[in-house]
């Protein structure tokens, strides 16, 4: 993200008036990152003493928002509140295919024609695809939703990074990320000592660049530092839609099967190939939870041959068969 970009982005005709950034809350938001995205803005203000930021919070009636952990959010009003914004976040969580229908979609179409830069927080770039915001452009998510949104729209270009900035288009995986986004947006806008004393007043030690990758290494994901393991682990989830058998993966990572079985067994407690299987199944559950495709379609994806030898494996891993864990709570 460069300078020049997040300047022309913010671009304020009135240099001493404040930047004005709204954020649409979708009910099942992610208070965590509707905070970490929100709160800099704030701290910026109270640590140069001057009303640099200024922001509303819109929901679609107008009415409170509920965020996913329970807590309810006031907020000033409905969608006209945010018209002038020069920045407009879809913030986001749970459910966002069920609290996105046609009126958010051309309410935020609406904004985009308007000339706001459009952003989104955590599952809402799924509304800003939706809405028909992202095509040829770079976008993130959060790092569980990635495999649902590619399958729903397969024709996007969708990284792992913290956030993309891409023309007028900002997307943010969410959780913690939203910080950096903020703090990196504050470096280009007021400078790196404001944005550093911002981060200090947050115990944030340091600000992460926006392709930094949102998830922990693999090394601290699993709490195993063995290379051999991690390098088979690796293997395992890059090839999740076309299992790869046993006696490949230790081909491949200069194992024998014994030594395979025996590393799984002492590090992990479990099989090669149960651990194998369990990641499939977590990418599945994402996947019914997060889509509309067809059972099968998601079995086929993650390496099943067919859908009753999916929803066999699925109910015994998670104690409900795949059409259960879609249903309605």
């Amino acid at each position: 993200m460069s300078e020049q970009t997040i300047r022309t982005l913010l671009r304020n005709d009135d240099q001493s008036a404040a930047q004005k950034i709204g954020f649409l809350l979708l009910n099942d938001f992610s208070m965590l990152a509707f905070s970490a995205a929100i709160e800099p803005l704030r701290q910026a203000n109270r640590q140069s003493n001057k009303e640099l930021f200024d922001w509303v919070i819109a929901s679609v009636d107008g009415n409170p928002s509920k965020a996913s952990n329970g807590v309810i959010i006031s907020c000033d009003g409905a969608s006209d509140i945010l018209q002038n914004c020069r920045m407009v976040f879809v913030c986001a969580g749970v459910n966002v295919r069920a609290n996105t229908d046609k009126s958010v979609l051309n309410m935020v179409r609406r904004l985009d024609r308007n000339g706001a830069v459009i952003g989104a927080i955590c599952t809402g770039t799924y509304v800003m695809a939706a809405a028909g915001l992202l095509e040829g452009r770079r976008c993130t998510i959060h790092w569980e939703n990635i495999d649902g949104l590619a399958e729903e729209f397969p024709e996007l270009e969708i990284t792992n990074d913290l956030f993309e900035v891409d023309g007028t288009r900002v997307t943010c995986s969410g959780g913690t990320a939203a910080l950096d986004m903020m703090l990196n947006l504050i470096t280009q806008t007021h400078g790196s000592q404001l944005a550093a004393e911002v981060s200090d007043q947050f115990i944030h030690d340091r600000i992460r660049e926006p392709t930094d990758h949102q998830r922990m290494e693999l090394r601290s994901r699993i709490g195993v530092s063995h290379p051999k393991l991690l390098a088979v682990v690796k293997t395992m989830e890059d090839n999740l839609e076309e299992p790869l058998a046993q006696t490949s993966i230790a081909r491949i990572t200069n194992l024998s099967t014994r030594q395979l079985e025996r590393l799984f067994r002492k590090y992990l407690n479990t099989t090669p190939t149960r651990y194998y299987l369990n990641l499939r199944l977590a990418r599945a559950r994402h996947l019914l939870r997060q889509t509309s495709m067809s059972i099968l379609s998601v079995a086929l994806a993650c390496g099943f041959v067919s859908a009753s030898h999916f929803s066999k494996c699925y109910r015994e891993c998670y104690g409900r068969t795949p059409r259960a864990e879609r249903a309605p709570n």
